[in-house]
C-alpha cells in the first residue's frame, strides 16, 4: 500500500468519525422526549452519565482541568440544560435550530468579548440568521403531546443558542492562552457536564415511579449521545480541516428533527423549516467565509 493511499484511508476514516459524531448527536431529541422523566431529571442525569463516560473513555478528560475550563464549563452546562428543557416543551426542529443561531450571538458579541471586529461580510450573515430566527417565532406551532409549550420552549431553546455561543467564545479564548494544551476542549466538556448534573440535582430529586426504559434512555443519552459522540468528534478533528467538520456536523441539526417525526410524529409548520434551512445556510455561509479570510491570511 503507498503512502498516498495510506492518508487517503486515514482522512476517509477521520470524516466517518466526525460524520458518526454528528449522527450520534442528532438522536438527543427524540430520546429526550421519549424519556418520561422530568425535563431536570434528563438533564441532571444525562450529563452526570456524560462527564463520567468521557473520564473513562478519554485520556484528556483527564488533565488540564483549569479555573478557565471551569468558567467555559458554566457556559456549556447552561447550554445542555437548557436544550433538554427546551425540548421537552417545543419540538426538536425548533430546540435545534434555534441553537444554532449561536454565529449570530458570537458575531455580536465578540467585539467586547474577545475585541474581535465585525466584518463587512458579517453584516449580511447577520441578517441572514437573524431573518431565519424571525420565521421560527412568526405564526403558531401546532402543540404535540411532545411539544406543549412551543413559545417557552423556543424562549429557552433561544437562550440554549446564546449559552453555546458564549461556550464557542470561551473555547476560542482558551486556545488563545499560552498555556493551552491540544484537547484542552474536552476538560471544559467534562466540567460542564458535572456543573449540570449537580446544579439539576436540586430540582431533579427525589425521582418517584420512573420505568426501567426511562433509566436505559438517560443511560444511552449520557453514554452515547454525548459521550461516545465526543469520542468520535475529537478523533476525527485531528485529521480534519475546521471548514469540513463543519460541513459534516451539519448533519445533526439536519437530522435531529427526521428522527423526532419518525418516532414521535412531530410535523414542524413550513414556516419553521425554511426558517432553520435558513439558519444552517447563514451558518454555512459564516463559516466558509471565515476559512477563506483564514486561508489568506496565512498565504
Amino acid at each position: 500500500m503507498s503512502p498516498g493511499t495510506a492518508g487517503s484511508i486515514s482522512h476517509t476514516g477521520a470524516r466517518l468519525r466526525v460524520l458518526a459524531a454528528a449522527l450520534t448527536f442528532s438522536i438527543g431529541g427524540a430520546g429526550i422526549k421519549a424519556c418520561q422523566l422530568t425535563s431536570w431529571q434528563v438533564a441532571s442525569f444525562r450529563s452526570g452519565i456524560a462527564a463520567l463516560t468521557l473520564l473513562l473513555l478519554l485520556p484528556e478528560a483527564r488533565r488540564g482541568w483549569s479555573a478557565r475550563s471551569a468558567l467555559v464549563g458554566l457556559a456549556y452546562a447552561a447550554t445542555v440544560t437548557l436544550f433538554v428543557l427546551a425540548n421537552k416543551l417545543t419540538t426538536s426542529a425548533n430546540t435545534i435550530f434555534l441553537q444554532s443561531t449561536a454565529p449570530l450571538y458570537i458575531l455580536l458579541l465578540s467585539p467586547w468579548l474577545l475585541r474581535e471586529p465585525i466584518r463587512a461580510h458579517d453584516l449580511g450573515v447577520m441578517a441572514v440568521v437573524a431573518s431565519g430566527m424571525g420565521l421560527l417565532f412568526v405564526g403558531s406551532e401546532h402543540p404535540y403531546a411532545t411539544a406543549p409549550d412551543p413559545v417557552h420552549g423556543n424562549i429557552l431553546a433561544t437562550l440554549s443558542g446564546l449559552c453555546w455561543a458564549l461556550t464557542l467564545m470561551g473555547l476560542r479564548w482558551m486556545g488563545r492562552s499560552q498555556h493551552a494544551a491540544p484537547g484542552s476542549a474536552v476538560p471544559a466538556v467534562v466540567m460542564g457536564n458535572l456543573i449540570a448534573f449537580f446544579l439539576g440535582l436540586f430540582f431533579a430529586l427525589p425521582v418517584q415511579a420512573a420505568r426501567p426504559l426511562d433509566w436505559a434512555i438517560v443511560t444511552g443519552l449520557g453514554t452515547i449521545q454525548i459521550g461516545v459522540a465526543y469520542v468520535f468528534l475529537t478523533g476525527g478533528m485531528r485529521h480534519v480541516r475546521a471548514f469540513e467538520a463543519s460541513m459534516l456536523l451539519l448533519l445533526e441539526p439536519v437530522l435531529n428533527p427526521v428522527w423526532s417525526w419518525l418516532i414521535h410524529g412531530e410535523r414542524p409548520r413550513s414556516g419553521s423549516l425554511v426558517g432553520g434551512a435558513i439558519i444552517l445556510g447563514g451558518t454555512l455561509l459564516k463559516t466558509w467565509l471565515d476559512s477563506r479570510r483564514n486561508g489568506v491570511e496565512r498565504s
